[in-house]
């Protein structure tokens, strides 16, 4: 659910730049578009299925005007187990508004997995948020907040910086380069045992064991730090996106002698390619 839902913030918040020089009256004409992703390592905030799967997603977009769309995306995962097997369709309706200094937006997401999924993300039920960035010539700031619905209500937060640098072809083709930097924080829900002083004898010979004890528990922290170079190539109505990124998942909930309850993640590198046609 990371995965395409920061996708597809990075592909609007770029495409805002890529299409400035469009007239207004075109922007508000009803618009579909069609995209198909490729991600090489599928992640939620860095934490992995022990596949280590990659992912395909063809995106539908459409735009009832400049700023409120709907989208689909079904999402086929590949691994040595399975080849290009379909796991769920995601999909989103929001709002996003761009102007010369600030892009805010708000979304509204539903996964529909298959219920032998085996992504990190499966669990998810829905997940609601809000983006605001602020842009300048020097760094463009980024914060958001998101809330995740699943067993248990989780909480997210994002903050990050990224700098555009815009090339414009003579054959009127842009290029796009945005380095960027993500800090991702969240509550995380996980069981904890202690042990507790039990007393079980009498008021004249009193005695006390350890008993253990299991709970649930709620933290909030940080989930994972991100740093990645999307590039954008785009042109009439082709936009072609590479974006390399690496990952460091951060607080991995790990449970002793049980790897089955453990979070698996690692610092790794990954990339997602999209190629976009607006019709």
């Amino acid at each position: 659910m990371k995965t395409l839902q920061k996708l597809f913030v990075s592909l609007l918040c770029l495409a805002c730049f890529s299409a400035s020089a469009q007239s207004d009256s075109a922007n508000s004409k009803v618009q579909f578009k069609l995209s198909f992703n490729y991600n090489t390592g599928l992640n939620y905030y860095g934490r992995t299925d022990s596949l280590r799967s990659s992912g395909f997603f063809p995106m539908a977009e459409l735009w009832l005007s400049s700023k409120f769309y709907v989208n689909a995306a079904p999402v086929f995962v590949n691994n040595r187990v399975q080849h290009f097997a379909y796991a769920g369709t995601v999909t989103t309706i929001g709002y996003q508004n761009a102007t010369s200094k600030w892009i805010t937006g708000v979304y509204f997401s539903k996964p529909f997995y298959k219920v032998n999924s085996d992504l990190v993300q499966s669990a998810l039920k829905a997940q609601g948020g809000a983006n605001l960035s602020f842009l300048n010539k020097y760094l463009n700031l980024n914060v958001g907040g998101d809330i995740k619905l699943s067993d248990r209500t989780d909480f997210g937060a994002t903050g990050g910086v990224d700098h555009l640098l815009r090339i414009e072809n003579k054959d009127k083709s842009v290029v796009v380069f945005d380095p960027s930097f993500y800090a991702y924080a969240g509550t995380q829900n996980f069981q904890r045992s202690y042990y507790k002083k039990a007393s079980n004898g009498s008021l004249l010979f009193p005695s006390s064991t350890q008993q253990l004890v299991t709970e649930q528990a709620t933290r909030f922290g940080v989930l994972a730090f991100e740093f990645s170079v999307p590039v954008v190539y785009a042109k009439n109505k082709w936009t072609f996106v590479a974006n390399p990124a690496y990952i460091l998942p951060q607080n991995l909930i790990t449970v002793s002698n049980r790897p089955d309850l453990s979070e698996k993640g690692e610092n790794m590198f990954y990339a997602s390619l999209t190629a976009k046609y607006s019709f």
